[in-house]
């Protein structure tokens, strides 16, 4: 997970190359992290930072889908750079078959049986999958899991 000072001296690095995509898209996120350390009053830890960096892809994504709506391809593809850009600073996301090896896992671990117990779960996976999964299909995948025979 990469500090404050890594990511600033990623942009002056951008910033003597030229290369105006990673250097754009790294002032977006040096915004997004002092914004949140002004609201923390203070410095952000890995999972904060993790959290800020993970917003940012998904305004991204949401960016691609309004665009791809709007016929705007211009549009499309800087967002596409930009995700670029920021996934390589996040960790390598979970395989389905990582991702159902830690869900069964976590199942056993709890005794979870039914899905009425998912929060159960999903509690104690959370820890596991952060960064590294959409929490949407780590749910899915509990749910799928608990309701099979």
């Amino acid at each position: 997970m990469p500090s404050r000072n890594e990511l600033e001296s990623d942009l002056k690095a951008a910033m003597r190359s030229g290369d105006d995509v990673r250097k754009r898209t790294l002032r977006m996120v040096l915004s997004a992290v002092k914004l949140a350390e002004v609201d923390k009053r203070g410095e952000l830890d890995e999972a904060a930072m993790m959290a800020v960096l993970q917003k940012e892809v998904k305004v991204r994504n949401e960016a691609i889908q309004d665009s791809e709506r709007a016929n705007r391809p211009d549009l499309v593809e800087a967002a596409r750079a930009e995700l670029a850009v920021l996934q390589s600073y996040l960790p390598k996301p979970l395989s389905d078959e990582e991702l159902t090896r830690l869900v069964r896992q976590a199942i056993e671990e709890t005794g979870a049986t039914t899905p009425a117990e998912i929060g159960k779960v999903m509690k104690s996976l959370q820890p596991h999958v952060q960064g590294k999964a959409d929490g949407k299909a780590v749910s899915d995948r509990v749910r799928q899991l608990l309701s099979a025979p």
